[in-house]
């Protein structure tokens, strides 16, 4: 049966149940509303509609028609029966089937049990059409095989049910250690946490780009706004974690739980699939590994085909589930491929994905994850659970405790326990040994895992175990296992072929009852084989590791692991960590080959670029640079952390020129190592310490990490330390750092952010000052309570700190409640800060009075690039103050004068003055109440900004003509005329016909702007090919109606702008085909990762799916 026709397949079709509906369920046609996706406002409106009759049949009407319409071909009977079903009345969902149509004819009957004689995998001789195609090729039209799925409903349900019966009898229970059959877990008992990673760019500096990190209770947690900020349910959801946190048991938790309907994500979808990724072929179809890995063996009449037609009918309503995208094997994740083309949106683009991966695998290649999840492993609520249960099982409930008690004591151990895997192996190895716990090191940890194997092996056969070291046939086997391993790890796979383990000749019996390897018939039907698997992809790394480190005195290094690249060596991060932890010449070889590869990889970078806050665009290649170099030096300080040796030591620090390091980390050990061992003459060119967390829930945690890395003094290292959101309210915490940071004597930067400082507790931090006569930046934004009197304190100490170049007093909200008064007490004593390059003042009322008061000081700050002075309570008379100051800082890049009534005069005066400030790259005027007479004094002045890449002038009052003005003069300054220039200066004759520098736009909000104008400005944007960020939203209130003329002429701009990353146009309205137009041009831009739009302007009935388009 073609789509588009029978009794679920069409909206069409759909209608003739309406009357049953409204016969069984008017009474709750809201709740009915709300399961088919209205809003409340949708709803209201139809409560409050007028012009319906006021009863509860015609509002369930209007309920349903609207759904209909708004749907089309989604609108599908069975998602009425479920929309049903969901508000409990499951007997008017039952009662539509007596309406379906009749059973199809003899004729198709035939050709459906020919159909069903094919393989599985095979596909039909029928000549194709084009009808049932998701991606744009030919695929076969498909017809239902009949008997127990007589109807593509029935056949729906059959399918359902095989897919739960499977994961039922797969999943439910599972034993985590292969050599204990006593220790049987139920998925039920599994807990994971889970952290939403919300990556944007806030709005604090133009460009500066940030990363929140959110707790979750449950995936379902993705799918209210109010949690992830996106106006739809995200399709894609990239869940990430290191090996043995969890991701496999997480995914298999939450399949068997959307099956059972437990969760709103199984509610929501009616077929769930999981798939293992490490079990697909090249040139498998979606539907095989369907039918490979979900459809319970017993079935009958379900087969690849069939399945497809399924997913087809379901399109909105299918959850695939894909489990481990780094063990995708490689050309199986090529273009063109099934799993590619899957996260792309080529084939079943309604769907919801939820894939897992170890981070970098490369899932982003293929599509951009609406949400990005860190899977934290076990909560710290429910580690001791876990112990308790596992000591319960094996009846030693009373060692539960002690291995907390333990825990709490051992740096290591408190960094693994979080790891579900290694929590487990630790429970292990304290009911054995409890002095087997206490390695320090992943490798001890996982060495005698394996001496208690082999021990628990040897008792069991009848065995001596050898004093030291192994049994020779077991250390033999094992060598050889772990020769296979690494192969195994190269090619990107884990299960080991039985047949390959015999040809090499291996005792697979012995590794059978060591218990490092279990035996088993791969999952896939498709293709059955024996295999041996690990108990974890970290034995086989282990064990693999162990190999290397042997092979290594015969064999160079550098093949044995074929370290190519920085990415080969992420990815075989933990293999790495293992190999190096045997011996220490086989860790000296590893890290000179990563030396080798950061000089030739990171060479372009420098300590700046690991600055969190940019005030200028940060290069997207540097970004992403920073991000592999963070990841990169992790893995060199576990190294560093495996074989605590100078040699060692010498090789991380020749890799390693910036240390970039969260203090929540949890790598103390190895940092302490770095810090009391390295020699000055290998100390790193910056060491950047921070805290990115938003709050703390033990004040003295960042101060116990710095005591425990800085127990002696470290001359000569260049310390960025940022405490960020760490509290120093009192005296006593304040005092604890400084006592610390005296072993620091060359900190360059101090950054205490939101750290609820008061005058009193920023007491000793001053007096400290004299053991920090090298800073440089001093960051005390948003601790409002310092106020004047913090001031006060403040400006005794400035003159210990003589170097200090960066000083941040400001903040996004508050400041720190600086007066005029601050000022006046401040100023004077800033005056020997001749190098002085950012002041940021922001948000504190100093208004003209503390104004005038910096001015004094103002002229001496040659060096100054930064200066922020939004609202500060600046006045046209004010501007007439600063601007002769501002005349003398001609190093000036970013200006930011923001929210402050400066108006038309205001500005006139700054733009009189802008032929002196040639070097400006950031100007700021947002919000200051300007106008067009305003704006044509600044366009006369911007000529003489040849450098500029960020402009604001949003939330004024500009009108069209002073928009579109300065838009073409953006565009093609060189058409200015020329007797604009001051005497003699001939900077003009050398301007571009276009702009290749502006990179950021921003001219939304204004209040004088109409559609016609916005209009103009779409023919004239295409002129600046490297804007990265483009805010052109309409003025606010009435929205400005873009025509369909105007919004084609945006839609062919896209285009030409390659590098746009995000494009605001809330409070403009547009036509239907004008707005389907802008967001697929949008949707096809290879950059573009936002569109802000209005959700109450969106046109009736118009497309909102596309993944870029954001609706507030």
């Amino acid at each position: 049966m073609a789509e588009g026709q029978g009794a679920a397949g069409c909206s069409a079709d759909v209608q003739k149940y309406f009357d049953k509906v409204i016969d069984g369920v008017s009474h709750k046609w809201d709740d009915l509303a709300r399961k088919l996706g209205f809003s409340e406002n949708k709803i209201k409106g139809i409560w409050t509609d007028e012009t319906l009759k006021p009863d509860q049949d015609h509002r369930c009407r209007e309920v349903l028609h609207r759904w209909r319409n708004r749907e089309g071909k989604e609108a599908t009977l069975q998602v009425l029966k479920h929309a049903l079903i969901d508000i409990d009345e499951r007997a008017t969902a039952e009662s539509l089937e007596e309406l379906q149509e009749p059973q199809p004819s003899t004729s198709k009957l035939k050709r459906k049990e020919e159909h069903r004689e094919q393989t599985p995998g095979q596909k039909s001789k029928k000549p194709r059409t084009e009808s049932d195609s998701e991606d744009g090729e030919s695929h076969e039209e498909v017809e239902f095989p009949v008997g127990a799925a007589g109807t593509d409903v029935n056949l729906t349900d059959l399918f359902q049910k095989s897919v739960k019966r499977r994961y039922e009898l797969k999943l439910t229970h599972f034993k985590p250690l292969i050599w204990n059959d006593d220790f049987t877990l139920s998925l039920s008992e599994i807990f994971t946490q889970l952290e939403l990673i919300q990556k944007s760019k806030h709005k604090r500096s133009e460009s500066m780009r940030g990363e929140e990190r959110k707790e979750l209770k449950s995936l379902d947690d993705l799918f209210k706004t109010d949690v992830t900020g996106l106006s739809t349910a995200p399709r894609c959801i990239l869940i990430e974690g290191e090996a043995g946190g969890g991701k496999t048991t997480f995914l298999s938790k939450e399949a068997l739980d959307a099956v059972s309907q437990k969760t709103e994500l199984g509610r929501w979808h009616d077929i769930v699939l999981l798939i293992r990724l490490r079990e697909v072929r090249e040139g498998e179809t979606i539907e095989e590994m369907v039918w490979d890995q979900c459809v319970d063996e017993t079935t009958e009449g379900i087969e690849a085909q069939s399945i497809r037609t399924i997913l087809q009918r379901n399109k909105s309503r299918v959850l695939f589930l894909l489990d481990g995208y780094d063990e995708l094997r490689p050309e199986a994740r090529a273009a063109g491929q099934a799993i590619p083309k899957l996260l792309s949106g080529k084939m079943y683009p309604n769907s919801t994905i939820v894939i897992t991966s170890r981070p970098s695998a490369g899932v982003q290649q293929y599509t951009r994850p609406d949400c990005h999840v860190h899977i934290m492993g076990f909560s710290r609520r429910h580690v001791g659970k876990y112990m308790q249960q596992y000591f319960t099982v094996v009846g030693k409930q009373e060692l539960a405790k002690r291995l907390a008690v333990h825990i709490n004591s051992n740096e290591l151990l408190n960094t693994l326990i979080y790891t579900p895997m290694f929590l487990m192996f630790v429970c292990l190895l304290w009911e054995e040994d409890q002095e087997m716990v206490s390695t320090g090191t992943m490798m001890g940890l996982y060495d005698n895992l394996l001496t208690c194997l082999v021990r628990k092996c040897c008792e069991r056969e009848g065995v001596d175990m050898p004093t030291e070291g192994l049994p020779t046939e077991v250390a033999e086997s094992l060598l050889q296992l772990g020769k296979l391993a690494l192969e195994a790890l190269l090619r990107n796979e884990t299960p080991l072929d039985l047949t390959e383990v015999k040809r090499e000749k291996v005792n697979w019996e012995l590794l059978l009852k060591l218990g490092v390897v279990f035996l088993e018939v791969s999952s896939s039907k498709l293709h059955p084989r024996k295999q041996l698997n690990f108990s974890h992809k970290t034995m086989q790394e282990f064990l693999a590791g162990r190999y290397v480190a042997h092979a290594q005195v015969k064999q160079d290094i550098f093949e044995l692991l074929q370290l190519t690249s920085i990415s080969k060596a992420l990815e075989l991060s933990n293999l790495l960590q293992f190999t190096c932890g045997c011996d220490s010449q086989t860790a000296q070889a590893v890290m000179e080959e990563l030396s080798k590869l950061s000089s030739k990889e990171f060479s372009h970078l420098r300590p700046d670029d690991f600055q969190e806050e940019s005030h200028l665009p940060v290069k997207p290649d540097v970004e992403k640079s920073v991000e592999t170099y963070t990841r990169f030096m992790l893995l060199c300080l576990n190294i560093l952390n495996e074989r605590k040796e100078q040699g060692v030591l010498q090789a991380v620090s020749r890799a390693l020129p910036v240390i970039y390091l969260d203090l929540d980390s949890k790598q103390p050990a190895a940092l302490q190592y770095y810090l009391e061992n390295i020699q000055s003459s290998h100390l790193p060119d910056r060491m950047i310490l921070s805290s990115l967390k938003s709050s703390y829930d033990d004040k003295s945690e960042a101060l116990r990490y710095l005591e425990q890395i800085f127990t002696s003094r470290v001359p000569g290292l260049q310390l960025d330390l940022r405490l960020n959101y760490v509290t120093f309210d009192s005296p006593d915490l304040t005092a604890k750092l400084v006592s610390v940071l005296k072993n620091v004597p060359c900190l360059r930067v101090l950054g205490l952010l939101s750290t609820n400082l008061t005058p009193s507790s920023l007491q000793p931090l001053v007096q400290g000052f004299r053991h920090m006569f090298l800073l440089e930046e001093l960051d005390f934004t948003e601790n409002h309570d310092l106020g004047d009197a913090g001031m006060e304190v403040l400006q005794v100490g400035l003159s210990s700190v003589p170097h200090l170049a960066v000083l941040r007093l400001g903040g996004v909200i508050y400041g720190v409640n600086m007066t005029a008064l601050g000022m006046s007490s401040l100023a004077p004593n800033m005056r020997h800060l001749v190098g002085l390059r950012e002041l940021d003042i922001s948000k504190n009322k100093i208004g003209d009075t503390g104004l005038e008061s910096l001015t004094t000081v103002l002229h001496t700050f040659t060096a100054m690039q930064v200066l922020g002075l939004e609202s500060t309570g600046i006045s046209p008379t004010g501007m007439r103050t600063l601007v002769p100051a501002l005349c003398k800082l001609t190093r000036l890049i970013k200006l930011d004068i923001s929210s402050n009534a400066i108006g038309d005069p205001g500005l006139e005066c700054l733009a009189a003055i802008l032929h002196h400030l040639t070097a400006m790259k950031v100007l700021v005027l947002s919000w200051t109440g300007i106008s067009d007479r305003g704006i044509s004094s600044l366009i006369k002045a911007l000529p003489h900004l040849v450098q500029l890449l960020v402009l604001n002038v949003r939330s004024n009052n500009i009108g069209d003509s002073g928009i579109v003005s300065l838009v073409q003069t953006l565009c093609q300054p060189s058409s200015l005329d020329m007797e604009q220039n001051p005497p003699g200066d001939k900077s003009l004759t050398t301007a571009p016909h276009y702009n290749t520098t502006l990179q950021e736009l921003y001219i939304g909000l204004n209040r004088g702007v109409t559609g016609a104008g916005l209009g103009r400005v779409t023919q004239l944007i295409s002129t600046l090919p490297s804007l990265t960020w483009l805010d052109m939203s309409g003025p606010g209130g009435t929205p400005a109606h873009l025509s369909d003329t105007a919004a084609m002429d945006l839609a062919e701009a896209l285009p030409r702008l390659p590098a746009l990353e995000q494009l605001n146009l809330n409070d403009i309205s547009m036509e239907p085909a004008g707005f389907q137009a802008v967001v697929q041009a949008a949707e096809e831009h290879p950059t573009l990762e936002r569109l802000l739009y209005n959700r109450e302007l969106v046109p009736e009935g118009a497309d909102t799916t596309a993944s870029c388009l954001k609706l507030e």
